[in-house]
């Protein structure tokens, strides 16, 4: 709550100043007025006009106390409440479209390029709020995963799920993966479609041609990100399973049909990007982030409470309580 307290006019805590100068004022002129009378005996006068003598003082306090006062009214304290609400102009439908072929467990991405994808993916959604995400798997083929989607704790609990298994057929079906992604995106009503595409290999799978997927992303108005996973040379791969079901790795050549993902992007109005280690991953969806920038318009409300009026009061009451004991109690010593 104090954080919400401000004042209009802090400008009139200058006059500040002048209370010293006035403190100073008063004591300096009332040295020259007090005049200096030599008596043999006070035995004569009352204990009550000491008492008021000694009191008086309390009229310049009381003013003083009414000008500090007028002064914070001045500056006009009053408590700021502030409202927001935020509407979507321009929702953004994106499908994530993620190889978890055999090869995606390759260790040239810590731990492996399946968990590095799904955590800077996690990230991603995260900083997506006002948009609808799905999430697409494939391999030797493809199945959705979740469909497009606002309630990003599905999204994300999905792609938690996501791991590789032998149930789905052997292979890289580019294809196949951006046709079904494709599907998910045709009937939206969004103003802007997006997949993000991301595969570490060459496409070895499918009955369907990328280039006939892209062409039918293109004639839906839906925008490809192709993002190619390995880093430059060998990268220690799974190659074979060993006795006990774990898989065996060996270092084999990173193999990535670049030719055919820019092709995709450049078709659609996407971009090709190359992720050779997680921090060019990070970077990647960072600028695919930036790209695809979902207008928001946003509506502030702000409410403002006036609370200058108690100090202007209470400094009326103690100038009237200061003139009341002025010309009554303390009239004869004025």
């Amino acid at each position: 709550m104090f954080a919400n307290f401000t004042f209009e006019n802090p400008e009139f805590f200058w006059l500040f100043i002048l209370l010293p100068v006035a403190i100073a004022w008063y004591f300096w002129k009332r040295n020259l007025q007090t005049p200096a009378l030599r008596m043999s005996s006070i035995q004569g006068f009352k204990a009550k006009s000491s008492i008021l003598a000694k009191l008086r003082p309390v009229l310049f306090i009381l003013r003083i106390l009414a000008l500090a006062l007028l002064i914070v009214a001045l500056a006009r304290p009053r408590t700021v409440d502030v409202s927001t609400r935020t509407n979507s102009t321009q929702g953004i439908d994106i499908v994530m479209a993620i190889d978890v072929s055999a090869s995606m467990l390759a260790r040239d991405l810590q731990p492996n390029r399946l968990e590095a994808t799904k955590a800077v993916g996690e990230e991603f959604i995260k900083g997506r709020p006002s948009d609808r995400i799905g999430l697409v798997l494939y391999s030797g083929e493809s199945f959705t995963k979740t469909p497009i989607t606002s309630d990003k704790s599905v999204v994300l609990r999905a792609l938690e799920d996501v791991e590789f298994n032998n149930i789905l057929e052997s292979g890289t079906a580019i294809g196949s993966g951006l046709a079904t992604s494709v599907n998910r995106l045709k009937d939206s009503k969004a103003e802007s479609k997006v997949i993000i595409l991301l595969t570490d290999g060459v496409n070895n799978s499918g009955f369907i041609d990328p280039k006939v997927a892209s062409e039918l992303a293109k004639e839906f108005g839906i925008k490809v990100y192709t993002i190619g996973v390995g880093t430059n040379g060998m990268a220690l791969t799974p190659v074979g399973i060993a006795a006990n079901g774990r898989f065996q790795f060996g270092n084999r050549q990173v193999e990535i049909d670049e030719n055919l993902l820019k092709q995709i992007a450049d078709e659609t109005g996407g971009k090709y990007f190359r992720a050779t280690n997680n921090e060019k991953l990070e970077d990647i969806y960072d600028e695919i982030d930036q790209l695809e920038k979902t207008e928001i318009e946003e509506f502030k409300y702000t409410n403002y409470d006036e609370k200058f009026r108690p100090f202007a009061l209470l400094a009326g009451a103690l100038l009237l309580f200061e003139l009341l004991l002025r010309y009554t109690l303390f009239r004869s010593f004025i």
